[in-house]
């Protein structure tokens, strides 16, 4: 659940659990902000898929277009706005819950506070790495500038500074003088 996302997000890896072929992606998916912070991301595309709440006595189920994102995330999917406009769904963060009405009697839907705090945590962490890995590719890109030459052999020498002679040994004083 989350109560931000204007949009119903399916990983790729998720689709390839479900042994859904990426071919049923539609096209033409807006690029979207706001998964990994301060980042653009371009959806692989959009599906519709068909999405149940509850026993087959008691049920809800309604076709959602999620967007497929090739990053990986926390969760299998992420429930937005969309979802819950859908199903007439009224989620509940503090307890966890989400509620809707079935054809016999409410349907709800529960979450266990350490599955939850786990993903948080989880995602942090992934953000974090992501964050990090794109500042040492900028500083590797920065620092790739000030490498050598390429067309320099690297056996040569080349002196930076004036030639300073030091003996090798005391018996043979320098003159200056190659012998």
């Amino acid at each position: 659940m989350d109560r931000g996302s204007g949009l119903n997000i399916l990983y790729a890896n998720t689709l390839e659990l479900l042994e859904i072929d990426r071919s049923w992606l539609q096209g033409d998916a807006a690029p979207f902000h706001g998964i990994v912070s301060g980042k653009c991301t371009r959806p692989l595309g959009r599906i519709d898929l068909p999405v149940c709440f509850d026993t087959p006595s008691n049920y809800r189920k309604e076709v959602l277009t999620f967007e497929v994102v090739r990053f990986r995330g926390t969760y299998h999917a992420i429930l937005g706005r969309p979802c819950y406009a859908k199903f007439m769904a009224v989620p509940n963060y503090t307890y966890l819950k989400l509620k809707m009405m079935g054809p016999n009697d409410v349907i709800t839907i529960e979450s266990m506070y350490e599955h939850a705090y786990n993903c948080d945590v989880e995602c942090i962490e992934y953000a974090e790495a992501l964050m990090e890995a794109e500042t040492l590719i900028a500083n590797l890109d920065r620092l790739g500038g000030d490498a050598p030459d390429s067309k320099r052999h690297a056996g040569t020498f080349e002196p930076t500074e004036a030639i300073k002679l030091i003996p090798i040994d005391p018996a043979y004083p320098t003159t200056g003088r190659h012998p």
